[in-house]
């Protein structure tokens, strides 16, 4: 192969894979919210689940980023595990419908649909369309990188010496190996099936070769859910060893019949003269029929992966400051477009978890003022330290991933919970103020009234009313907000009365200089904490309504 040809290779595969991000970073994106809203009605029944994930990977055209999102969604306990066997299998399905595209062979057509993409991309000034423009410029950048890989290939096809090393490859294990390297190093089995069905078309390699490297490419892909998995829960491992599991068998089942059957004659017959639709076409029946021998078994496969990795006895949780469900995205080289839905979601669950850390400080600072306990008061400091520990994180985590989402509505959604997350610290920021004047009391010998006690236990409850409240996943948020927006304001009315009965206590003698100062500044920190549970449900309301 001479230099020309060589650039014309690399230069056609770069188009090749830009395409194929393209096209599916368009198609995830004008499905919007669609993917999480339908794994949110996704129900237990395995033909359901079959069905949604192979729906779902047709969309964004990528097995890898499906399977990616169901361990995050299995690590932020939004899916069981069971659920997750049954989207993988139709994961596994929903892939092949790139390699069908592919083997249509429009290339005739391939500038003419990329004209077609940039311009809808470049001239319409509606989201839609430029989305629906870039899964066509994608579309047709696709197929004119395939046409420039063939055309670079084709005299590979003459060359002895390449021809009798893919023919190595009819050995199913050095078959199996090269697919599984090359795919597991691209992180894409679509495009590594791509590039399959390109040498095929030129004569390179016959489909008894490109058999069992199809096969291995299968196993290849599982690498992408591997890496998201690491510092996961046990059940998102386990999720990623069913995937493996499932391309394991398949492949298994697959190089027997090719080498005791004449399958391989077989699946070359329906197309006798395009060698890209037969591998298409084995790539189908592969996924399909692997799936339709487990689906009887799925729970088996789910309780086999539990037996190889069990959970240890005496397990306790993390020691330490820690995040819990926060995906790490860092360790997935490719296929990035498909998980913004998913860290959504572990972001979510985080915040919870920093909210109830924050809920907690709130008791236990009145508590310490009220009850003069020091213990309490430490601990509130403790946790103060953790929760500015999680806003650094979960800051730090908004950041890296909002790259990746490719939706006005996502990235709406996204700056929500950059928001969310700072008012949650600030709650806790004041609840550290309230503890912290139990230390001024005890030290000044400060004393208040009955009245004030009582005063301070109903702001203490009602503090409890709102952030309890902002935990529900309510219907209508619109009523859910309103609700909100009256306790808000319940608690500045509280402030200004109390306040007034502070200068009737003063005016009586109930209340010492020191008293009266330590208790205004505690009816400020109580009001912003309603400002600040307020701002948070403002943001909560704009994620609703930008789905």
């Amino acid at each position: 192969m001479n230099v020309t040809y060589a650039m014309g290779l690399l230069g056609g595969l770069a188009l090749f894979l830009y395409g194929m991000q393209m096209m599916s970073t368009g198609l995830e994106a004008s499905a919007g919210d669609k993917m999480k809203l339908i794994l949110e009605k996704l129900t237990a029944n395995r033909f359901v689940g079959v069905l949604v994930g192979a729906v779902i990977t047709a969309i964004i055209q990528s097995s890898s980023a499906t399977t990616v999102m169901v361990v995050g969604f299995v690590n932020s306990g939004m899916m069981t595990l069971n659920q997750a066997i049954w989207i993988i299998m139709g994961a596994n399905i929903g892939t092949t419908i790139t390699g069908q595209l592919i083997a249509l062979n429009i290339g005739a057509f391939a500038p003419f649909i990329a004209f077609l993409g940039v311009a809808a991309v470049i001239f319409s000034k509606k989201e839609k369309i430029k989305y629906v423009g870039e899964i066509l410029a994608g579309l047709g950048v696709l197929f004119i990188g395939m046409d420039m890989m063939g055309t670079a290939m084709a005299p590979l096809a003459d060359s002895e010496k390449f021809v009798s090393i893919l023919t190595k490859f009819e050995n199913p294990l050095l078959g199996i190996l090269a697919g599984t390297v090359f795919t597991a190093l691209i992180q894409s089995s679509s495009a590594s099936v791509g590039i399959l069905q390109t040498l095929a078309g030129s004569g390179v390699i016959g489909l008894k070769s490109a058999a069992f490297v199809l096969f291995g490419q299968n196993i290849g892909t599982c690498i992408t859910a591997f890496l998201a998995s690491i510092g996961t829960s046990r059940n998102a491992k386990r999720t990623t060893i069913i995937h493996i599991m499932f391309n394991v068998f398949g492949t298994v089942v697959f190089t027997i019949l090719c080498l005791t059957t004449p399958i391989i004659s077989m699946v070359e017959g329906w197309t006798p003269k395009n060698a890209p639709a037969q591998i298409a076409n084995l790539h189908t029946m592969f996924n399909v029929v692997t799936t339709l021998l487990l689906l009887p078994f799925g729970t088996w496969l789910g309780k086999l992966a539990t037996l190889i990795l069990k959970e240890p006895k005496g397990e306790e949780e993390k020691e330490g400051m820690h995040v819990q469900y926060l995906l790490d995205v860092k360790r997935i080289n490719s296929e990035k477009h498909g998980i913004s839905v998913v860290c959504m979601e572990s972001i979510k669950k985080e915040l919870v978890r920093m909210m109830n850390m924050a809920m907690e400080n709130v008791r236990d600072a009145f508590d310490a003022v009220a009850l003069g306990d020091k213990e309490k008061s430490k601990d509130v400091e403790e946790r103060e330290a953790y929760i500015d520990y999680l806003n650094r994180e979960i800051s730090k985590y908004i950041t890296s991933v909002l790259p990746f989402e490719t939706s006005k509505a996502g990235s709406q959604v996204f700056n929500a919970l950059f928001t969310i997350t700072s008012n949650i610290e600030r709650i806790s920021d004041h609840s550290v103020n309230i503890a912290e004047y139990s230390h001024i009391i005890d030290e000044k010998g400060i004393s208040f009234s009955g009245h004030a006690y009582g005063e301070l236990d109903q702001m203490q409850q009602i503090c409890a009313n709102i952030l309890v409240s902002l935990l529900e996943k309510p219907a209508d948020y619109v009523s859910w907000h309103e609700k909100i927006a009256c306790m808000e304001q319940k608690m500045d009315d509280m402030t200004i009365q109390y306040r007034d009965n502070m200068y009737q206590r003063i005016h009586a003698g109930e209340c010492s200089d020191d008293g009266s100062i330590l208790f205004s500044e505690m009816l400020t920190d109580f009001e912003r904490i309603g400002d600040h549970a307020l701002n948070i449900a403002n943001e909560m309301l704009k994620m609703a309504m930008a789905k």
